[in-house]
């Protein structure tokens, strides 16, 4: 079972090779949440979000044991950073990537020098597929959710967060953090252990994943509905997360499509942060109260790889 020492060890491995994102303050935000709210900015991260931190680590491991070549699936971002990753070590790479996937995560992944696999729109599709190439080409997969590396490494950005906001002279009373296939919520509570720190995990209210296996009492497969939220479409939370977080996190909660594309738009107006709707979708939980009766909040801001088209809809539909 992971720990907080192993989000410290990842963290030490990472030193140098991921970006010390900023931490983000906003007025205009702050009054709407009637919090403070300590904005994470992992849309500046190397690939663009926050899932290069386990992805670096999960590939070196396969690297250092003599990997001919590495596969993964995923919604768009854990595969642009298993590409980049992998291109470090020279080690090739292929994605399966949901056949709807946005065109500007495609693109970047290609642009790693990956190939990508557009199949389906399930996970249960995606991980077919990927089972089906491992045995063509023999390449160890780099799971987004069940790699223990890829969990420990993914807690590095709430932990980096948690010391960015003490040398600020804050303290925070919780975090909140988005919950696609659960590494991410996985890792903050791992961060987060003994630092009195509340975890609120928030998903789209049209994939409730995360909720839908806390009344169940273990992972179950939820109808996969349409989100804006790219991001945080997996229709089942991935086992090790789940066994992670289920008793570590202090709340979830369901955010409709309109809060997502609200946040998204607040995020850029008022803080000046170009972000995806999966890290929207955590700062539209944050905007809510989410937290209640915080004082400082930490959002992460996942990603900010998004369509230049959903930018401008989303700015002129209103």
């Amino acid at each position: 079972m992971l720990s907080r020492d192993d989000v410290d060890r990842a963290r030490r491995r990472l030193t140098g090779r991921v970006w010390r994102t900023p931490v983000v303050r906003c007025q205009e935000l702050d009054a709407l949440a009637g919090a403070r709210l300590w904005l994470k900015a992992e849309n500046l991260q190397r690939g663009g979000s926050f899932k290069v931190r386990g992805a670096l680590l999960a590939v070196e491991e396969l690297a250092a044991a003599g990997s001919r070549g590495v596969i993964a699936q995923s919604t768009g971002n854990h595969a642009i950073a298993v590409a980049l990753a992998a291109a470090e070590h020279k080690l090739p790479t292929v994605v399966v990537l949901p056949s709807d996937a946005p065109a500007a995560k495609v693109r970047r992944v290609r642009e790693a020098g990956a190939e990508a696999v557009l199949v389906g729109t399930t996970l249960a599709e995606r991980v077919a597929v990927v089972e089906e190439l491992r045995g063509r080409y023999g390449y160890d997969v780099v799971d987004p959710y069940q790699n223990p590396h890829v969990v420990a490494g993914q807690g590095t950005a709430v932990a980096e967060l948690i010391r960015q906001v003490t040398t600020a002279a804050g303290r925070l009373d919780a975090v909140v953090v988005p919950i696609g296939g659960g590494s991410a919520v996985a890792g903050a509570c791992l961060a987060a252990t003994g630092e009195d720190l509340a975890v609120v995990g928030a998903e789209p209210e049209n994939v409730p994943a995360f909720t839908a296996a806390l009344h169940a009492g273990g992972p179950v497969t939820v109808p996969s509905r349409h989100t804006l939220a790219d991001g945080l479409r997996p229709d089942r939370i991935g086992d090790l997360p789940f066994s992670l977080a289920h008793r570590a996190v202090t709340g979830v909660v369901t955010v409709p499509e309109a809060a997502i594309a609200e946040a998204m738009r607040a995020a850029l107006l008022q803080a000046r942060l170009l972000v995806e709707p999966a890290a929207a979708t955590a700062l539209a939980a944050a905007l809510d109260g989410a937290a209640d009766g915080a004082t400082d909040v930490g959002v992460l801001l996942s990603g900010g790889n998004v369509e230049p088209g959903l930018v401008a809809s989303l700015l002129t539909d209103r």
